[in-house]
């Protein structure tokens, strides 16, 4: 199987084309590739398959094997393989996801692409439409936030007998963002799967932990389901954008600091519509028997 590496921000994944090759068993391949010692090392597979409502589709694939609805970084990148390799020669290009079609507007520079800003859509925060169930014995209880409804904002929530301040956004896929005051000294790989697996997220969640360093700039350090800590998540920082300007700590453009690199994060009031611009860089090619 041909496969390139690419990367958003250090958030890594194999890619496929699809429209060349064929993979029998995608949740297999992605275990086998992720691995970082004995595979290609990555955070996922992503293959770039046709579609018939949009220029391509991203079927994307943790590193654990099951599939993933949506990914920023992951998305960027797409565009980037599909422009670099004349299948898609659009400046502006849609991409399918099992999270719906999103919008590309793509930087060029001397025939490759650079940056992509990303339509990541409106952001969901009704408890139930995330897929959170809070009770009561854990705290995390819901209020109201005009005009947007019900919603989990900034409420403590009890994760392995320590209270947590969370706000809860899906951008396509669940998130869980918590203001600490140092993410570089928490202990993530212990702390993670606590959040990961909490009884409110049946469906498992994606864990920000961030601080507000001013108005415009944000550090973040992401636990991603299925994945582990990652160097980045562009549907993360969106997130953390969305849980910054609910809460009043940041104005409606915020960059996010992450691990790999910095995306930019805009919330449009008016059209309720999220953009996240950031890199999108092709490491190596290369071929791999499964």
């Amino acid at each position: 199987m041909k496969f390139t590496k690419m990367h958003g921000c250090g958030n890594d994944y194999v890619y496929v084309n699809g429209f060349e090759e064929t993979v029998q068993d995608p949740e297999k391949a992605a275990v086998f590739i992720s691995d970082r010692h004995f595979g290609v090392g990555s955070d996922g597979l992503i293959i770039i398959r046709p579609s018939r409502t949009a220029d391509c589709f991203m079927d994307m694939y943790n590193a654990d094997g099951s599939r993933g609805k949506m990914c920023g970084n992951g998305i960027r990148c797409v565009a980037k393989y599909v422009y670099d390799h004349g299948m898609v020669q659009k400046e502006r290009m849609t991409v399918e996801t099992l999270s719906g079609v999103k919008t590309l507007d793509l930087h060029v520079k001397d025939g490759k692409v650079e940056t992509v800003r990303v339509d990541m859509g409106s952001p969901v925060l009704e408890p139930e439409k995330i897929s959170v169930r809070p009770r009561e014995a854990d705290g995390c209880l819901i209020s109201e936030k005009k005009p947007y409804g019900r919603v989990i904002l900034d409420a403590p929530l009890n994760v392995n007998g320590q209270s947590w301040p969370v706000t809860c956004v899906s951008m396509g896929n669940p998130h869980c963002v918590t203001r600490v005051r140092d993410p570089y000294g928490l202990d993530l790989p212990a702390i993670g799967p606590h959040f990961e697996h909490h009884p409110i997220f049946p469906e498992g969640v994606n864990t920000e932990f961030i601080h507000v360093d001013d108005r415009e700039n944000v550090r973040m350090r992401v636990w991603e389901r299925g994945s582990g800590e990652t160097w980045a998540c562009g549907t993360g920082a969106c997130a953390v954008g969305v849980a910054c300007i609910l809460n009043g700590w940041t104005d409606r453009k915020v960059l996010v600091h992450l691990r790999g690199g910095d995306l930019l994060v805009e919330w449009d009031e008016e059209k309720n519509t999220v953009f996240m611009t950031g890199p999108a860089v092709t490491v190596f090619e290369g071929e791999i028997r499964l």
